[in-house]
This record gives C-alpha cells, structure tokens and sequence, in this order.
C-alpha cells in the first residue's frame, strides 16, 4: 500500500510539476522566453514523468533481502537512470533546434553564422554521446559482475580513452606529415597543383593542412597526410612556364549569387551555346559514325 501510495503521488506530482511549469511559461515570460521554454516543456513531459515515476519506485521500495522488491528496485534505479539520459538528451535536441531555428536560414549567411551552424551539432552529438556514456556506466555499476567494467566505463579509462588516443593520433600524424611536405621538396606555397582533377594554386602550407586557391576562386583545404600518401601533379616544381587554358569572360551580370545559382546558370550557358551551334554551325557539333560491313 505505500509503494503503491507513493507512486500515485509521483504520477499526480509529474501531473503538478507540468501544469505549473505551463503557467509559469504562459504567465512570468511575458513571450521573452517563451521560445525556449515552450518547446522545452512540451518535448520533455514525458521522460520528466518518467525520471519522477522511477525515482519515486526507487525510493520507495524496501532495501530488503534477494526478492521480488530487490528486483524491482533494481529496475527502478535502473529505469531512474535512464529516464535522467533521456531527460537530458531530449533537452539537448530541442535547445540545437531552436537554435538552428532562430539562426537565418539564407543559404548566403555570414561567416559567423556558418560557423555557429557547423559548432553546433558536433557539440551537441559530444554531449549525447558522454551523456550515454555516463548512464551506461552508472547502469553496469548496478550489476555485481560487471561493476567493474562499469567504474571504467564511468571514469572514460575505456571508451572515451580510447577516442582521446585516436584523435591524438591522428593530429600527432598530421603534424609529423606537415614536417615531411615542409622539408620533401614537393611543393611549395605558390607553386600550381592538379589534385583529385582540381586545379589551383598553394595559398597556404601549415602543419596539419594545406590550403590550394583553386581556379575558380574556391579553398581546398586538405590535410598535410593526403600529400604524403596520395599522388599530385606538381606543375611548377622546377619552373614557372605552364600550360594554360583559355577562358571567355563575359559581362559581370552573368554571375551568380550563390552555388546553387551558379549552377543553374551554368547550366543555361551550356545550353545556350549548344543552341547556338546547333543553329549557326551544325558542322561543329561531335557526331557518332559507324561503318557496316556486307
């Protein structure tokens, strides 16, 4: 009958706990913060009812002999630490995507802008991630046999460790690969380079990365191992006389606001000159012969 009880008054305090957390937001806000604080409530009604219901079962529950109480305790703490993770990573999400969602959503955002936009989501993935973590080592601390793989767990001796060691690792590889290409004779800053079928030119070495102006006036920044791994023409490694391309530079109204555009526009170029030949100089246009023996 107690544990029945208080279960009853967790369920009618999650009930409460909800319908002041509304008014609140309704009333005290004013709209100032309501933005955030609607969202919040509505997403995480229920894992707050049911961090409220488990914790409540947990405490309420007898710490007796091996039993159906123990078991069910057990669950209860459990349950309890679950629905925490649950709480917290429903937070998360509903704070990135109010976030993204108040950020401008104009594809031709300012620098800053994209730079929040890219921040935010690997934070919030991190913090998912050590969140989970975190409950599944508080979980396996639960079980006897498996305790202490669970501390480990806890602590980041194991997996987050282990993640530590590989990013190590791999920024430790790019700084010995920046030393290498500084000190190879491969290339230099300036010097013209086709990599991956991209033209352009060096702008930057640094230790980790290199950065190559291309001939469009976009930056391909690529990490110092790729120039130690992978094969790339070097067009001026022992002059400066190259081959060069002619290009057709028309009136500046042809240009484009952003990528999509400019796609879209070099699409009706292309279209329009082949239009143009088709009708003017059909004799140019590539044609497929075969030849058939009798």
């Amino acid at each position: 009958m107690r544990t029945a009880l208080i279960v009853v008054a967790a369920l009618v305090a999650a009930v409460v706990v909800d319908l002041v957390f509304g008014v609140l937001v309704r009333r005290l806000a004013h709209g100032r913060y309501k933005w955030l604080l609607e969202p919040l409530r509505l997403a995480c009604r229920r894992p707050a009812a049911a961090f409220l219901l488990a914790g409540a079962l947990y405490y309420a529950l007898p710490t007796g002999p091996a039993g159906w109480q123990r078991t069910l305790r057990h669950t209860a703490a459990i349950a309890l630490v679950a629905s925490g993770a649950w709480l917290v990573i429903r937070a998360l999400h509903v704070v990135e995507s109010i976030v993204f969602h108040r950020l401008p959503a104009d594809e031709i955002a300012s620098r800053r802008i994209r730079r929040a936009r890219t921040q935010i989501r690997p934070v919030r993935r991190l913090t998912v991630a050590v969140v989970t973590i975190v409950a599944i080592g508080l979980i396996l601390i639960t079980f006897r046999p498996v305790r202490l793989f669970g501390v480990s767990v806890l602590t980041s001796a194991g997996v987050v460790g282990a993640l530590i060691g590989l990013s190590a690792r791999t920024a430790l590889g790019n700084a010995f690969a920046g030393v290498q290409v500084a000190f190879a004779d491969g290339l230099h800053v300036g010097d013209v380079l086709v990599v991956d079928g991209e033209w352009g030119r060096v702008e930057e070495v640094k230790l980790t990365n290199v950065v190559i102006r291309l001939w469009d006036e976009r930056m391909l920044i690529l990490p110092t191992t790729y120039f130690t791994e992978r094969p790339f023409q070097n067009w001026t490694r022992n002059e400066s006389r190259v081959v060069g391309k002619v290009q057709i530079h028309v009136d500046l109204q042809a240009s484009a606001a952003d990528g999509a555009s400019a796609w879209d526009l070099r699409c009706d170029l292309r279209e329009g000159l082949v239009a143009y030949l088709r009708d003017h100089h059909p004799q140019w246009l590539p044609r497929t012969r075969s030849q058939y023996q009798t």
